[in-house]
């Protein structure tokens, strides 16, 4: 299966000579310890996928940088720890409280997935001391804002970054906990989850179309109908930026924006257990912002 990869920004020098309004795109970015470490999809209003590439910060970057009109969701922390879950008066706001001494080093919003069984990377207070890719991701928000891109809600900006966590995209997809998301099943799992949402991906029950007895022996199996790991978190990262531009009553956020806040699609998935009785940290709120 093949997506067009736009090679070059030359329809975008002709719309900043007019007076044509560029299309926004929406822009997901998965960050990876591998390499190439960046792994990003773009979908324009309509869900149709415009880019799927892999790169390194300087392509990612490029290509942000070279729209005029964007959201970037970005599967990476935004910001190191700021420590708020060693307060007491934090803690406090979760019902049940966490166990005593436990859980502090996480940023809140790490704390609240955490604590609904999905697998998160702690961000600690001190940006040289995270792993890589963390590192990574910090450079790619740091190059954006110096770009000209605002941290998501932003009214009126036509360019901004939010953070998102995949693996969280796809527990509210799903309703459940997914597969692990390297093995066959979860990569299965995952792209049905984006076809249900309208994404033009090939539907992977045409993956068990094309298996026979005698290809399943010889290890033959159609896996170019599936897209990779990396891809697949790019292209539900996008969602995240399409969902948060075109229908932002859909998305909740988690954490605090001292810390980074992680934006996500609203699901039953997240009520259980139950959010803290306080939202005035904004541990748990509807995003309110986007365009008209």
């Amino acid at each position: 299966m093949k997506i067009p990869r736009p090679d070059s920004f030359a329809l975008w020098g002709v719309l900043r000579y007019t007076n044509v309004m560029p299309p926004v795109i929406h822009l997901g970015i998965a960050v990876s310890a591998v390499r190439p470490p960046f792994t990003y999809a773009a979908l324009d209003a309509d869900r149709r996928v415009v880019a799927l590439a892999r790169g390194s910060l300087a392509d990612a970057y490029a290509y942000a940088a070279g729209q005029n009109a964007a959201w970037v969701a970005i599967s990476a922390p935004s910001r190191p720890s700021a420590d708020y879950m060693s307060r007491a008066e934090v803690r406090a706001q979760f019902t049940p409280p966490p166990p005593a001494g436990r859980h502090l080093g996480l940023r809140v919003a790490e704390y609240e997935l955490q604590r609904r069984g999905l697998e998160v990377t702690q961000t600690p207070p001190h940006p040289q001391d995270s792993p890589v890719w963390v590192r990574r991701g910090f450079a790619l928000y740091q190059n954006l804002e110096q770009a000209g891109y605002q941290p998501y809600p932003a009214a009126e900006a036509a360019r901004q970054w939010l953070e998102t966590h995949t693996e969280s995209v796809f527990a509210a997809l799903l309703g459940r906990l997914p597969l692990p998301a390297h093995t066959l099943e979860g990569r299965l799992q995952r792209q049905l989850a984006l076809f249900e949402q309208r994404l033009p991906v090939a539907d992977p029950m045409d993956f068990f179309e094309e298996i026979t007895r005698h290809r399943l022996l010889q290890g033959v199996l159609p896996l170019n109908l599936i897209h990779s790991a990396a891809e697949l978190s790019a292209l539900a990262a996008a969602l995240v930026a399409w969902m948060a531009a075109q229908a932002p009553e859909r998305m909740v956020r988690f954490g605090v924006p001292a810390e980074g806040e992680i934006v996500l699609p609203a699901s039953d998935f997240f009520h259980t257990p139950p959010g803290p009785a306080q939202p005035a940290l904004a541990l748990f709120q509807t995003a309110d912002a986007g365009p008209e």
